[in-house]
């Protein structure tokens, strides 16, 4: 009770602040997601994301291998497929010399202990641009998760660590672990996009994969912004499924849902800070309107605060900088 109890003790200096600071940012929390193209000395910066680049499978061994160095050891891939290899099946999702593929070998040769996690959906291959097999305007559930199940396999063999179905078709994570399992594949993870919503955040990185749906919008697979409940009935039926992490998406505007899924569940809680996040940052300081790198740590602290364990970042190695 005041004045026995003075709070702004503990708020003297930034020697006794940092001491009792309860979250703390670290490299180890940092999800690195890296955006592939095909092509040979090729590093694009996307245009709608600053500083934020695609990468040829050369250049991608450089990148890599800054990023062990700098401490950060687990990579999201993403592959830019060119639109003569996109078609309704998602065929070239499972060809084993496909652009994923071969990425997922790069990263492990340039840097054998990185982790490597693979987006696992259909839209980079899909010639409507959608997460799933379309029939009569209508994505299909469960044509769908036959398909993902044999691209999880593909990856396993080409030596990821982890796949990341993005996709939010019902049932799909425990097709995909009864089909790794079946082939052995035991070992490798599943990161669940449990609770994505159909969110405007996500137009930047549509422009870096060149995704965007061809027709109509995501909301008959994305989760309705308005709903929280759904969210963990959503999280708890793919722990039920077989996932080792589940993840929240986007990030700053669902820190309720992190709080709510982190409060219920017993697996890891990975949160995707995504590309509009990052654009509106990057944009805002460019016009002298923001602080970049204040406002980008005290986004990324909120995220960890709410309860995320793993942060998918585009800001992992402007973090890095900034501790170091």
């Amino acid at each position: 009770m005041f004045p026995l109890r003075r709070n702004r003790r503990l708020r003297t200096n930034d020697a006794i602040r940092s001491l009792v600071r309860e979250t703390i940012i670290t490299p180890n929390d940092f999800l690195v997601p890296l955006f592939v193209v095909e092509g040979k000395g090729v590093k694009e910066e996307i245009a709608s994301m600053p500083n934020y680049y695609r990468y040829s499978l050369d250049l991608l061994e450089n990148e890599v291998k800054e990023l062990w160095k700098m401490g950060l050891k687990s990579v999201l891939l993403f592959v830019k497929v060119p639109d003569n290899l996109k078609d309704n099946e998602g065929t070239e999702a499972i060809n084993p010399n496909g652009l994923m593929q071969r990425a997922i070998q790069t990263v492990k040769s340039a840097a054998p202990g990185m982790f490597v996690m693979t987006d696992v959906a259909l839209d980079p291959y899909s010639s409507y641009g959608h997460d799933g097999i379309v029939a009569d305007g209508k994505i299909l559930n469960d044509e769908t998760n036959e398909v993902l199940a044999q691209m999880s396999i593909s990856h396993a063999q080409a030596g990821a660590d982890m796949v990341a179905p993005s996709d939010m078709m019902d049932g799909r994570i425990l097709e995909i672990r009864e089909a790794l399992d079946e082939e052995n594949f035991i070992d490798t993870g599943i990161m669940s996009y449990s609770a994505k919503y159909a969110s405007a955040f996500y137009g930047p990185f549509r422009d870096a994969l060149d995704s965007a749906p061809g027709f109509g919008d995501k909301k008959t697979y994305q989760m309705d912004p308005a709903n929280r409940f759904e969210a963990i009935r959503e999280t708890e039926m793919d722990i039920d499924e077989g996932a080792d992490i589940v993840m929240v998406k986007p990030g700053i505007a669902y820190l309720d849902i992190v709080r709510e899924i982190k409060n219920e569940v017993d697996v890891p809680v990975s949160v995707y800070q995504v590309s509009g996040e990052y654009a509106m940052i990057k944009a805002a300081a460019a016009k002298g309107w923001l602080d970049h790198d204040a406002v980008m740590m005290e986004q990324l602290i909120a995220i960890k605060r709410a309860g995320a364990d793993i942060i998918a970042s585009y800001f992992a190695k402007d973090v890095v900088r900034l501790l170091s």
